[in-house]
């Protein structure tokens, strides 16, 4: 994963790469096979190649990704088909005037001249759709557009391809017919089935990555949709997970801007009309009523407020906790927000947890070494988190500190964070991402040494600070503080 995400930084952050041409000689797509499954915020990309080697030892193949894709592409996995075990990915540059950008994937075995193989590419795309109209009514369908392009580019000749555009609604309201197609198909450009939109199949496409091709043949192609659910964005995402060992608790507590990303309500919002809907089950599909998060199992102690206090329209059931083994099932927490949030509105709220430091964390006797996971973020289904910062603190006095994250950061940064009792202060890492899936979820491993006189050193300052007032307390009884003294004044009979 982490060759994957410097594939695609390397891409994001290049400016003048050199390009390496890939042998458009090594090898042939027996078969490309793209399927689009559109959703919100994020759209999931499959593509398969029938990949057959037209040379002997061949282990290196290259896949080319159109260069507004790949800004749009926040993950991207290669593994062979029927493999979970995903393939080195490598930046390999930019065909001269195409506008797109080669990724090389290195084979786990060369293949001999013949072989074959597939190879399964996984795509999430983030912002990529937008609503069209933009404006809707509180009462109106909520619809969106998706563009890409009609052939998948390839440094090989292609026997045949086919684009499949999947909707979770047969009700698609309009697609593009391609031009200048007639080299490679008698039939159709494209069919429509239901909810799938099919372009293709093209036959006998040749390699696609020069500009010759791309000038005469390639072009855009958009889907106009009716999509049934909210598209959720969190446009900032703090998370702070703090780690006590006093305690055995783990604290993660997420500060989350919430914003629904549909079209922007017309007109005003209508609590009247919004309880009716909400009476009749029929609520429009561009407003956020209330949201479902997955928590760890075995947590305890949550709790959901906003800036207007604490928000008791909420319900949590809580998975069982599995030690040393791992667990599948997670905690269910339903949310409503104060307002329904119509498009374009943001919501801002806090949600917390406590849960067993066990449950996270293991002891490595050989190293002397803590070792606990903690979770990047906890997802939002069908969102995406635009901007994201994770702060890790250790326990005070905390040395040897290492960590190793999923995916790299854009940033990370080691500084000491002052809470309560605290006599030095605590080690803290805070981490910062952009553009985060359902494929981000995924543990930070942090390791620290705590040394025993470290651990005495919270009841010691304790003890001193309690020491020190009660002696403060002594002395502040035997200090007069009055300025004149009552003098007796005896009477004589």
């Amino acid at each position: 994963m982490l060759r994957l995400w410097n594939a695609i930084a390397c891409v994001l952050l290049s400016a003048a790469v050199p390009a390496l041409s890939a042998s458009s000689q090594s090898f042939e797509n027996s078969a490309i096979v793209r399927t689009v499954d559109l959703g919100g915020s994020l759209v999931h990309v499959t593509t398969t190649f029938a990949v057959k080697a037209l040379e002997a030892d061949a282990s290196v193949y290259t896949i080319t990704l159109p260069e507004d894709e790949i800004f749009n592409t926040s993950w991207l996995e290669v593994k062979v088909k029927g493999k979970q075990q995903p393939l080195t990915v490598t930046y390999s540059g930019a065909p001269a005037g195409s506008n797109s950008h080669n990724l090389d994937v290195s084979l786990e075995t060369p293949l001999e001249v013949g072989g074959t193989i597939n190879l399964v590419l996984e795509t999430v795309q983030t912002h990529a759709t937008w609503p069209w109209p933009q404006q809707a009514g509180q009462n109106d369908d909520q619809s969106l557009k998706y563009q890409t392009s009609l052939f998948v580019l390839s440094p090989y000749k292609t026997n045949v391809q086919r684009t499949k555009l999947k909707s979770s609604s047969p009700r698609i309201l309009s697609y593009t017919t391609p031009e200048k197609v007639d080299d490679f198909t008698l039939e159709s450009p494209v069919t429509k089935s239901g909810a799938t939109v099919t372009y293709g199949p093209y036959n006998n496409v040749p390699s696609s990555t020069n500009k010759a091709f791309i000038e005469k043949y390639q072009q855009h192609i958009v889907l106009h949709y009716v999509y049934e659910y909210p598209v959720i964005e969190v446009l900032d995402l703090k998370r702070t997970a703090e780690i006590s060992h006093w305690g055995a608790n783990l604290n993660i507590q997420d500060d989350i801007v919430l914003h629904n990303a549909g079209p922007k309500l017309k007109g005003h919002f209508s609590r009247l009309e919004h309880q009716t809907q909400s009476f009749y089950n029929r609520g429009g599909s561009h407003l956020i009523p209330r949201l479902t998060v997955h928590l760890p199992a075995g947590i305890r102690n949550a709790y959901y407020y906003d800036l207007n206090g604490n928000v008791s329209t909420s319900h949590l059931r809580v998975a069982p906790s599995v030690r040393n083994q791992k667990n599948t099932q997670h905690s269910v927490m339903e949310l409503q927000p104060r307002y329904p949030i119509m498009g374009g509105w943001n919501y801002s709220y806090t949600l917390g947890w406590d849960a067993p430091l066990g449950d996270s964390a293991s002891y490595d006797a050989k190293t002397g070494k803590y070792i606990v996971s903690v979770p990047v973020m906890t997802e939002i289904p069908g969102s995406v988190v635009d901007r994201a910062e994770i702060q890790i603190i250790l326990p005070e006095g905390a040395t040897d500190v290492d960590y190793v994250a999923p995916f790299p950061s854009l940033s990370n940064e080691l500084s000491t964070h002052v809470t309560y009792l605290d006599t030095l202060g605590r080690p803290s890492i805070t981490f910062k991402y952009k553009n985060l899936t359902n494929k981000h979820t995924k543990p930070i491993y942090v390791s620290y040494r705590v040394p025993l006189s470290v651990h005495l050193r919270k009841p010691m300052a304790v003890a001193t600070v309690l020491l020190s007032l009660f002696t403060f307390a002594m002395v502040a009884r035997r200090v007069d503080l009055t300025i004149h003294k009552t003098k007796t004044v005896s009477k004589k009979m």
